[in-house]
């Protein structure tokens, strides 16, 4: 299993990368060969439909089939946009010829001729891609037929009932299977024997067999403990970082040594000749079966190498235990690979109650090693923190409950007889479970080498960079474990070539090229705009006399012309028709009227904003009872600094709908008002000329238009007073109003003028009520004689019960 995991891996990569590489050139030579023999591919297509309706032919055979049946599709495909240019050139040229005439009317000779010759050549040259839209129709169909007759196949397979394992009638017929093996194996080594040919090669080939098996030897034997020794000697040395990166590439040599040592044994067999068909099929599965040996060694040794493995969650119990389950699990995978290689080779077919018998113990065990497994991974998704890890927690108790119940399946379908069905899911699930180990630690790995690139020893795993990289491998690895779970490769292959198909929309097929080939022009776009954009703001306009408003304005209004000349520009790059859209497109704007018309707003707000120019970066403005200065102003919103430095974002469109007050639009002059009051009885024409003289005095007040004072009036405690002076700088506002303040409190100290506060007279209007009120109280406590005022004023025991509003 594991060497057709490989193996189907290395035919993926190969499917991936041929129209990658090869896209360009089939292209060319496509475009370069005028015709398409339809001859052949007729005859192929007819081959094809008889065989899928006979439905005799083995699998590989459909295989191959669709193999032929794919060719020819790409050339079909290819073939669909020969001669587009000339095609669009020829529809330009009757374009410009006018309608043509309606029914009954009449238009000049010259005109009608021409036309019919360029409709003649387009007919002629639209003939080629209509043919090939066609057949490539044909294919298509071909190929699906195929793929569903080879899924049918393969699923009746998977749930073939065999006699159940647990019948002991069952059990002979696996004995015999054993018995006929060793039988086999036996004779063949003595057939080879016998063979005097094979033992002369076997004597000239003995050097080199001894010198395979001497380094295979070594190998296997020592090659671990050598890289195991290298790792303890990085201890102490370095980062953590550093330290785990060294160690992690070091450990992969104690898989590759093994395997390349089995490797080196397996041809060391093959070169004494003395193999036949079913030994050279078990040997050949032996790098194989060493591969997941030795691969589940390395991965639990990474897992739970160190007591608290598992995210620190595990004890050390715990983590042996997780060691003994990955290494028991590999063992079962190599025994299953050699199981394999011996059912596939053996002669007669064995019959289904052998197969019953020699499949169920094995799936069977590595069903109750899952088991294990999965209450382990439920024990950790448990364990952890609910509030930073949640989603980590979930996905591991998601896994945990799946490899149960397929540790549950592949127990009790073995029992009825279900086998094939057991295989198809439990070496799958231990599979998988190994690809995802391995992921964790290709991510600890990428998180290791980002910290010690950056430095960031502490956070790299909450880095932006290690996260993506993570889910890149995620999604890499997503055909991996299709593969494991079945898939064939023409089934990737073929969602590969759907996707380079695209979507056709009209005339535009939209295709990942046509898709990157209008990415990477708006990219390049995009960037050449921000490279101007940042050379005009740093170096250009900065020595303009321009202000800093009408600088921004001009940037980002370069800015936003660069985007859309972009976008445009990657459009008409890419081949895209958007007139074919334009249906699709009015309907979506009405909804997008509908549904964004504040976003649009704003969004139409902001190139207003910065074309009119009412309101630009450093200006004092106030916005519905917002105050402060504009920081920035975007596309949709404008952000303003308060001076409690918190930020505002005020939409645009109420900087252009509602009233908005600009301090410092047109200059930095501004106007204080002051509000002063003196004691009544104060000498009126002597105020005004303090505070005319305070306010002239100041440095910041301007001269023309002079400062003013103002008698405003008789106040109810004041005569109140008004200073009205323009400053030059406006921002510094308070700073003047408050050195204002300290002069006139000083040069009012100095000229003994009084500024009042609130006063208030009382006067009783029944005084006589309230002396009855307090006499009985006074009495009581033998101080008649005091009149009421006064013990209003000494007494501090509660107060009477309130008079009536009637008795004041």
């Amino acid at each position: 299993m594991m060497r057709a995991v490989l193996a189907c891996l290395l035919a993926l990569l190969i499917a991936l990368a041929a129209p990658v590489v090869s896209g360009p050139a089939l292209a060319q030579e496509t475009a370069a060969d005028a015709a398409i023999d339809y001859e052949a591919w007729e005859r192929d297509a007819q081959r094809a439909e008889e065989v899928l309706e006979r439905d005799l032919a083995s699998n590989d055979a459909l295989e191959r089939l669709r193999t032929d049946i794919a060719d020819w599709r790409g050339r079909f495909l290819a073939a669909q946009s020969a001669n587009q240019s000339r095609i669009e050139t020829l529809r330009g040229q009757i374009s410009a010829l006018g309608p043509p005439p309606e029914e009954g009317a009449t238009e000049a000779q010259e005109i009608a001729n021409r036309r019919a010759e360029l409709n003649d050549q387009l007919a002629r040259l639209q003939a080629p891609g209509i043919a090939a839209v066609e057949a490539h129709s044909r294919a298509d169909g071909i190929i699906r037929e195929i793929d569903a007759t080879i899924r049918s196949r393969q699923a009746s397979e998977k749930l073939q009932l065999y006699p159940s394992p647990l019948a002991p009638t069952t059990w002979p017929e696996g004995f015999s299977l054993l018995t006929r093996g060793i039988e086999t194996i036996w004779g063949e080594i003595g057939a080879a024997w016998g063979n005097p040919v094979r033992r002369a090669d076997l004597r000239d080939n003995l050097p080199v067999i001894l010198l395979y098996l001497v380094v295979a030897v070594a190998f296997l034997v020592r090659g671990p403990a050598v890289f195991r020794m290298l790792a303890r000697r990085l201890q102490g040395r370095g980062s953590d970082q550093a330290r785990r990166l060294a160690a992690f590439a070091l450990s992969l040599g104690q898989v590759v040594l093994p395997v390349g040592g089995m490797f080196l044994f397996v041809q060391a067999i093959e070169a004494t000749g003395m193999t036949g068909p079913l030994v050279g099929a078990l040997i050949a599965a032996l790098p194989a079966a060493a591969f997941a040996v030795f691969a589940a060694r390395w991965l639990s040794g990474h897992l739970f190498g160190q007591p608290g493995g598992g995210g620190g969650l595990l004890s050390e119990a715990e983590t042996g235990q997780g060691r003994f389950l990955v290494n028991m699990l590999g063992l079962l995978v190599a025994g299953e690979v050699l199981r394999l290689a011996f059912i596939g080779e053996f002669r007669p077919s064995p019959s289904e109650a052998a197969l019953s018998v020699w499949g169920a113990p094995v799936v069977a065990v590595a069903s109750l090693l899952l088991y294990r497994i999965g209450v382990m991974l439920r024990r950790l998704s448990v364990a952890t923190d609910e509030g930073e890890t949640a989603f980590r927690d979930r996905i591991t108790r998601l896994m945990g409950s799946a490899t149960l119940v397929v540790a549950a399946l592949g127990l009790i379908l073995p029992a009825v007889g279900y086998v094939p069905a057991a295989n198809a899911i439990v070496w799958p699930m231990i599979l998988s479970l190994g690809l995802v180990g391995v992921l964790i630690l290709v991510q600890q790995l990428v998180e290791d080498a980002y910290a010690v690139l950056t430095g960031a020893h502490e956070a790299a795993k909450d880095q932006l960079i290690p996260v993506l990289i993570g889910f890149a491998l995620f999604l890499v690895a997503i055909p991996v474990f299709a593969l494991i779970w079945g898939a064939r490769v023409a089934d990737l292959s073929e969602i590969w070539t759907r996707a380079r198909e695209g979507v056709q929309f009209g005339e535009t097929r939209i295709s990942p090229e046509v898709f990157l080939t209008f990415a990477i022009v708006f990219a390049i776009g995009y960037t050449a705009t921000r490279l101007v954009q940042g050379a005009l703001r740093s170096s250009i306009l900065p020595k303009t006399r321009m202000d800093k408003g009408g600088q921004n304005a001009i940037s980002s209004g370069v800015g936003y012309l660069g985007i859309f000349l972009s976008a445009l520009i990657a459009v008409s790059t890419a081949g895209i028709d958007l007139s074919s859209l334009a249906i699709v497109a009015g309907a979506l704007s009405v909804g997008i009227g509908f549904g964004l018309q504040n976003i649009v707003s704003n969004f139409v707000s902001g190139i207003i904003l910065l074309i009119e120019r009412p309101v630009s970066e450093g200006d004092w403005i106030e916005v519905g009872g917002q105050m402060g200065i504009v920081k920035s102003i975007s596309v949709r919103s404008t952000r303003i600094e308060t001076f409690d430095r918190t930020d505002v974002i005020v939409p645009n469109a109420d900087l252009v709908s509602g009233p908005v007050t600009n301090w410092t639009r047109s200059n930095l002059n501004g106007r204080l008002v002051l509000n002063i009051g003196v004691a009544y009885g104060t000498d009126t024409r002597k105020v005004d000329t303090i505070l005319r003289e305070i306010a002239e005095a100041h440095p910041l007040v301007v001269i023309n238009p002079p400062p003013s004072v103002t008698f405003e009036g008789f106040g109810a405690d004041s005569l109140d007073f008004t200073i009205r002076a323009v400053l030059r700088d406006v921002n510094f506002i308070l700073s003047v109003r408050n050195d204002i303040n300290h002069e006139i409190a000083r040069r009012f100290t100095e000229e003994g003028i009084e500024i009042p506060f609130a006063q208030r007279d009382i006067h009783l209007r029944n005084p006589e009520a309230l002396r009855a009120v307090f006499a009985p109280a006074a009495t009581a406590t033998g101080d008649a004689a005091d009149p009421p005022r006064a013990r209003l004023a000494t007494d501090t025991t509660a107060p009477p019960a309130r008079p009536d509003e009637d008795d004041l």
